[in-house]
């Protein structure tokens, strides 16, 4: 059992045998009345989010969840398959349960994966990565006067704004968390 108080973005809890991370939570004390806790989750089978709010303090089952390292082999279809880095096990996941963390997955990235009672639930990638830009709009001299930014297409697909001085070829560090370019690698 975990204290609403405790949330923390990323806690995983279990109501009604239905498995939510924490996305967004804001601990509330209005003028009248008791305090609160309103609650952004997702769940985690379908992918949803939904708003809940709870009393301060109240009690709510925490879920066990083991994180294994993994690294990422391929896509086939609409399946995502990764290795156990230590048994060599083989794991399949759908689009869906790897959610947002497609757009910045790379073959032979090593990342988290999340089990519930031994079934994959979804991917924990490592705060950055290095990947390298496909397609953008050439900057041209003086262009970086005003600072500005202009969209670039990276390996994977995902699509980062990057200064302008960046050209096909680079290799950029992303931010997994924002989607946000962070530096060049």
């Amino acid at each position: 059992m975990i204290s609403t108080n405790d949330f923390r973005n990323g806690v995983t809890i279990e109501l009604d045998g239905v498995l939510y991370q924490v996305i967004e939570f804001q601990h509330v004390k209005p003028g009248k009345g008791s305090a609160f806790v309103r609650t952004k989750l997702k769940n985690l089978q379908t992918g949803g989010v939904v708003d809940r709010t709870f009393n301060a303090g109240e009690r709510v089952p925490l879920a066990r969840v083991e994180r294994r390292e993994m690294q990422y082999l391929y896509e086939s279809g609409n399946e995502y398959t990764f290795m156990d880095t230590e048994t060599y096990e083989q794991f399949s996941l759908n689009r869906d349960e790897v959610g947002d963390a497609v757009k910045f997955l790379k073959e032979n990235l090593t990342c988290y994966v999340v089990l519930h009672n031994g079934t994959p639930i979804g991917v924990e990638l490592p705060n950055s990565v290095d990947l390298k830009v496909v397609e953008t709009e050439p900057g041209f001299k003086g262009d970086t006067a005003t600072g500005g930014t202009k969209p670039a297409k990276l390996e994977t697909g995902a699509v980062v704004k990057v200064p302008l001085f960046i050209e096909v070829g680079d290799l950029i560090t992303v931010d997994t968390r924002t989607g946000q370019y962070v530096g060049r690698a």
